[in-house]
């Protein structure tokens, strides 16, 4: 892989860290924003069990979404590493050592798998 390609590849991963922690930082205000602010009432209690029960079910869906988040942001942090530490070997497969091809790079740029390794890795998991 050329420099070019590698620069291009290191842009996308900052690029993509950026929004990632841009997302994390909304969930993060939402988190903290107490039922209160959340909804303008001035008393703590929801008017209705349904209220409750749906201001609950918000803030798990807040919370599985930013920790999805958070595992895509170590994802990249890790390509990251590897593109800063070894330069050289970056875009290699991690299983079989072969090149990965460019546009999925560019598509995917914290790929550790080549195409036929990543089809063989899902297939075992569906077993």
């Amino acid at each position: 892989m050329n420099k070019t390609q590698l620069k291009h590849l290191e842009g996308r991963l900052l690029e993509e860290r950026a929004r990632v922690m841009k997302e994390l930082g909304y969930y993060d205000e939402s988190f903290s924003s107490s039922l209160q602010n959340a909804d303008g009432d001035l008393s703590s209690y929801s008017f209705h069990m349904a209220d409750q029960g749906t201001d609950a079910m918000e803030r798990e869906k807040q919370f599985l979404f930013a920790s999805q988040e958070g595992r895509y942001l170590w994802h990249i942090n890790e390509a990251l590493r590897r593109l800063y530490n070894q330069p050289d070997k970056f875009g290699r497969c991690h299983q079989c050592g072969v090149q990965i091809d460019f546009d999925r790079l560019d598509a995917l740029p914290h790929a550790r798998l080549c195409i036929a390794c990543k089809e063989k890795e899902e297939d075992a998991k569906r077993r």
